[in-house]
Order: C-alpha cells, then structure tokens, then sequence
C-alpha cells in the first residue's frame, strides 16, 4: 500500500507553468518580466522614517546570480534557482519552484536613488532604500522674538 497526499493545487500550479511557457514564446526570448517567470518570491517591504527595506526570499539563490536594477523609479529584481542535474536522484517530492524569478516594484519619488544598496544571506536578499533627506520629517524650533 502506497501513501500517496493529495495536492488540490498542484493542477493549478501545472496550469501557471504552461501559460508562463505559451507567454515566454509569444514574447521576445530574452525579455523578462513577471510573466515569464518561472516563480516568483514572496517579498517583505518595510518603511523606517529614513528609509525602505525590501526583503526578498530566495533560498538556493546564489547571491552572484541575482541582478538588481533601478530605472526610472522601478526596482527590478530578477536571477535563477537552477535545478540539481543529478541523474541518479528520483524526486518523489518537488514543491520548490526552480527556473528565472523577476519582481518589480515601483518606488515614491522620495528614495535616493544614487545610495541604493542589497545584501545577501540565508537566503534572503535585503534591499536598502534611502530616503531623501527633503523627504524626512525635521522639527523646527520657535526662537523668541
């Protein structure tokens, strides 16, 4: 007797897999988007009074394999989980997604664009985004008169 789990969204993750694949033909080979990703990673953004940090997921990622680029206001994230090619290894499970990744993600007029900065470890690549220093709330004080 074989135990076998029931996976009410692996049809739909079959599904995702093959429109990505009919978009990717109908689009220019190189170009990536978030419609020729094979996946995309869940993205944590957090806003500090000076700045934005974005956290993105991407364990087995590695960190050279990553491209991080802003233009005109837009973040773009994108690299590759590439597969074990072992021959000898049968996968009875599979749920992590392998293949291109790509997020975007379109930033206020306040960051500094010129001080953007990411690192990477344990699998998480954290963004930093500085805000402008207009952008930041100053107090002022009231001299007497």
């Amino acid at each position: 007797m074989a135990l076998v789990r029931y996976e009410p969204w692996s049809v739909l993750n079959q599904l995702h897999g093959q429109i990505n694949r009919i978009l990717e033909r109908e689009f220019e080979h190189g170009a990536s988007s978030a419609a020729t990703a094979d996946w995309i990673p869940p993205a944590d953004i957090e806003e500090y009074p000076d700045r934005f940090v974005l956290k993105l997921d991407v364990p087995g990622v590695d960190v050279e394999a990553i491209d991080i680029t802003l233009d005109k206001g837009v973040l773009s994230v994108s690299g590759e989980r590439a597969r074990a090619t072992d021959k000898a290894v049968e996968r009875t499970r599979s749920e992590r997604p392998y293949g291109r990744f790509h997020r975007r993600f379109t930033l206020p007029d306040t960051v500094d664009a010129a001080s953007v900065h990411a690192t990477g470890r344990n699998g998480i690549v954290e963004v930093t985004i500085p805000k402008q220093a207009k952008a930041q709330p100053r107090r002022i004080q009231v001299a007497a008169a």
